[in-house]
């Protein structure tokens, strides 16, 4: 992926104005590709041919050492006289690349990929070239990596949303194209320094903590996290991270040396107990720090748990053995142990954390694994690449079982680039995706499924699969029916109530709270919004050829939408719905003849009830799409009412005697409108009421007991005025329609208390 695409450059051109992916390259003036050619010597040691083949070697003794070195060469003869910001060779920087990959122990065709990923993009080198020297599995890696082709938009972050969704369906494909990408990320961060703009460095920075860093911790990729937050948060945050370090120096000064104390005094009650254990400690990175101070918002005087332990045992078995040593020894934090061996995180991580009372009152955050654990921790989808059926390379099927499914650890990601949208909403919900911690719940049939903290039912439903979050409509947790909006705890069993069809949930916005269910309700509302408007539109053109005396059935509308510039009757009925094209202009391109009737009609006030051929509620059509009731006169049925349509929005639905609708005469176009008899007669609807009432004891009671008496619902109730006499009371009640709000109405005339009463439209 790549951020700042440039036109491709031939390899003999002695200045590169980018490179290392994200413009890390310098426009100076050519020179030497090795030391001693002449001119002043390569500042940077970077790994000789030989030592890179010794590096796999180690690993793999079967590597295929030519195709390394036949990359190699190519690398660094394609890259030619190039130079990075810092005056090196470019070459330095894929073959650093490649030496990071080693470091993983990945196999030769990553490698290889690592010594390539730019050429295509920087030199003049091409795919079909690669593919003759190299096969096809490793152009297909290296085109992943490379940079994308330019995007015509106007914003540096539609660019970056974009790029980073065409990637993120590129690693799904395989896993490699993002390690590599990674690996490329750490050694530009590692040389940031050289990149002569400020604004420059800190951007390159805050795409690593905000996409790159997240994007390792996914596949378990724990300490290349770390470093890349680490280098990222010291160019980007500067002065938050000098402030955290003076902060833990005074820590330091005032509490002593105390990680070598809880270290040998956490071996001593292991070994007393007969566990065997390695033990390592530290303070907590600044960035670790700082994201806690900002989450939290606390003083750093008040932030506990700055220490951090790792317990690293046999086995399984002691890992548990080890948590008892330590809670006799101290005393543990309430609700503060979480079990990941036995709950494993979505990216394989297993260990069991723990945070106890030290000395001098300090919190400790323990942690306990075994050294298998500890490498899938540190190195996560890297920790799998070994030997299996005499071939070197990654053990999908061990991944699987030690708890990380590669594809799986990024499917909710594939999920929100495949649905598309608009790119800076993609970009959101990605980044809602990948920042989180955990928490586990449970199907009723016992699967785990892990969420991120804060997470709802309907997140839930996503979780388990997209088709049951697309027909989710409600959900029993622990086997009681709850609102969407609850927030699931560890151990919840959520049970997900599936409709008859899909459609997006009402109101989803406040309880989505992954990227995923963000993401794919809103593909579902942008769908609905498109069947709406095209079945808005059909209606509205059928309404206004009947007007005309044709009915739609019998007319031919494919030449009319030829006429009107559009591919096909779907098309024409959408733009009709969305307002972009008036129903009137479609029949007068059906039938040219009635052009001066609908002329005349144009701007025109329906007023005749009985001829009003649309209805509203009780159709297909869902209110709050396509169809919108007016706050300003809050219709209910049995009002009469007009619609106003407004372009991109469909149809606003006011009461005929509605003040807004003044302003709109001659302007507005109009939609004939009735209810339908579903509508008067099985829906409910909410009618808001203002009464004045005398300030006197019981007077709210009595009010209420009237409302019940005559079979409405108080949803609401406020105060609006209050003087010494009296109390103006507003009270919305749902109602089946305006007959039923008119007899509640006229009940509460009847009290004594009240001294006015009217229906409040708006």
């Amino acid at each position: 992926m790549r951020f700042n695409k440039k036109p491709k450059r031939s390899a003999t051109s002695g200045t590169k104005p980018m490179g290392g992916g994200d413009g890390v390259a310098a426009k100076t003036p050519a020179g030497p590709t090795q030391a001693g050619a002449g001119d002043k010597p390569v500042r940077m040691r970077y790994l000789r041919q030989f030592e890179l083949v010794e590096r796999v070697r180690a690993y793999d003794p079967s590597v295929d050492e030519s195709l390394i070195n036949r990359a190699y060469v190519y690398a660094t003869a394609k890259h030619g006289s190039q130079k990075r910001h810092s005056g090196d060779p470019y070459f330095a920087h894929p073959i650093e690349v490649a030496g990071i990959l080693t470091e993983y122990k990945l196999d030769a065709s990553t490698i290889v990929a690592g010594l390539l990923h730019d050429t295509i993009e920087d030199t003049d080198a091409t795919r079909e070239e690669i593919v003759g020297k190299f096969g096809e599995q490793i152009a297909d890696l290296v085109e992943g990596v490379t940079k994308l082709s330019k995007l015509e938009i106007q914003s540096e972050e539609n660019k970056q949303a974009q790029n980073l969704q065409k990637f993120i369906l590129a690693m799904s494909r395989d896993v490699r194209v993002l390690l590599v990408k990674l690996a490329d990320r750490l050694h530009n961060m590692r040389t940031l320094k050289h990149v002569p703009k400020a604004e420059k460095r800190e951007r390159i920075a805050l795409e690593t903590l905000e996409i790159y860093a997240p994007l390792a911790r996914r596949i378990g990729m724990e300490k290349m996290a770390r470093e890349l937050e680490g280098l990222a948060f010291h160019e980007a945050f500067a002065e938050a991270e000098a402030a955290i370090l003076a902060r833990l120096e005074d820590l330091k000064a005032d509490r002593g040396d105390n990680v070598d104390h809880i270290r040998a005094t956490l071996k001593e009650v292991l070994e007393f107990a007969g566990v065997e254990a390695r033990i390592t400690g530290r303070v907590k990175a600044p960035y670790s720090i700082w994201k806690k101070l900002r989450r939290k918002s606390v003083e750093f005087n008040d932030l506990a748990d700055v220490y951090a332990f790792r317990v690293i045992v046999q086995n399984p078995d002691d890992c548990y053995r080890a948590l008892g040593v330590i809670h006799q020894s101290w005393r543990c934090v309430p609700d503060q142990v979480e079990d990941y061996i036995s709950n494993p995180k979505p990216n394989g991580y297993r260990s069991i954390h723990t945070t106890v009372i030290g000395r001098g009152n300090v919190r400790v955050e323990v942690q306990i694994r075994t050294e298998e654990m500890d490498q899938i921790a540190e190195n996560g989808v890297a920790a799998h690449w070994r030997y299996k059926n005499e071939a070197y390379g990654y053990d999908e099927e061990t991944a699987q079982s030690a708890g990380l499914d590669a594809r799986e650890a990024i499917r909710s990601l594939m999920e929100i680039a495949e649905h598309g949208g608009d790119p800076g909403e993609f970009l959101e919900h990605a980044k809602l995706e990948m920042y989180s911690d955990h928490v586990f719940a449970f199907t009723p049939k016992g699967a785990l499924i892990p969420l991120p903290q804060g997470a709802t039912p309907l997140d839930f439903a996503y979780a388990v699969h997209s088709d049951v979050g697309d027909r989710c409509i409600g959900a029993r947790i622990n086997g009681e029916e709850r609102p969407m909006r609850t927030a699931l705890r560890n151990g919840d069993v959520v049970e997900v109530i599936i409709g008859d069809r899909v459609a997006p949930m009402h109101g989803y916005e406040a309880f989505a709270k992954t990227g995923r269910a963000k993401s794919a309700q809103r593909r579902l509302e942008r769908v609905a919004r498109r069947e709406e408007f095209g079945r808005l539109g059909r209606d509205l053109v059928q309404h206004a050829l009947h007007r005309y005396g044709h009915e739609l059935a019998e007319t031919v509308l494919k030449q009319a939408a030829e006429r009107l510039g559009k591919h096909d009757e779907e098309e024409l009925f959408i733009a009709v719905g969305e307002g972009t094209l008036k129903a009137g202009a479609v029949a007068v391109a059906a039938f040219p003849g009635l052009e001066e009737r609908v002329r005349k009609d144009a701007g025109r006030r329906p007023m005749e009830l009985e001829k009003a051929k649309f209805y509203v509620k009780g159709s297909e059509l869902t209110p709050g799409i396509a169809l919108h009731f007016a706050e300003c006169c809050t219709p209910i049925p049995g009002d009469r009412i007009i619609g106003v349509q407004t372009p991109g929005k469909g149809v606003m639905i006011h009461t005929i005697d509605c003040e807004q609708l003044a302003g709109l005469e001659g302007e507005a176009e109009w939609v004939d409108l009735a209810w339908t008899p579903t509508a008067l007669h099985r829906t409910l609807a909410v009618g808001r009421i203002i009464v004045t009432v005398e300030n006197k004891r019981g007077v709210l009671a009595e009010l209420c007991g009237i409302i019940s008496e005559n079979e409405g619902d108080i949803l609401n109730l406020r105060l609006a005025k209050r003087t010494v006499d009296f109390f103006d009371m507003i009270f919305d009640i749902e109602v089946a329609d305006a007959k039923h709000l008119t007899n509640i109405v006229a009940g509460l005339r009847t009290s004594k208390a009240v001294k006015d009463v009217e229906r409040v439209k708006g």
